[in-house]
């Protein structure tokens, strides 16, 4: 078993929308900050959104503002991200990961517990 689980993923058509969920076992969630970030081909890993543990407190990277929507709902020990209007350049494969602090930024350095991520391609 490991910490963290991503799923949703898939492929869709550019405008389309998915929803990921990030899944906690282990621990609990509602007093564990999280991070999504997404991996691109040949690109280096980046972060996307962030959300801290009392789900108040919401950072977005300039290229998601507007379409990414993150979310958590303690009583299923999951963290969503819900991506809408997406683009080709949103392909990558989107992981989440623990934060080591409440209130996180988006440095890798910050995160631990990463999961196995989920595909995400956006094409026609």
């Amino acid at each position: 078993q490991v910490p963290l689980v991503e799923s949703g993923g898939g492929l869709v058509q550019p405008g389309g929308s998915l929803r990921l969920s990030c899944a906690a076992s282990g621990f609990t969630l509602d007093r564990t900050a999280i991070g999504w970030f997404r991996q691109a081909p040949g690109k280096e890993r980046e972060g996307v959104s962030t959300i801290n543990i009392g789900g108040t407190i919401k950072y977005y990277a300039d290229s998601v503002k507007g379409r990414f929507t993150i979310s958590r709902d303690n009583t299923k020990n999951t963290v969503y991200l819900q991506l809408n209007s997406l683009k080709p350049e949103d392909t990558a494969v989107y992981y989440c990961a623990k934060a080591r602090s409440a209130v996180p930024t988006m440095s890798l350095s910050e995160y631990e517990d990463w999961g196995q991520g989920t595909q995400v391609t956006v094409s026609s």
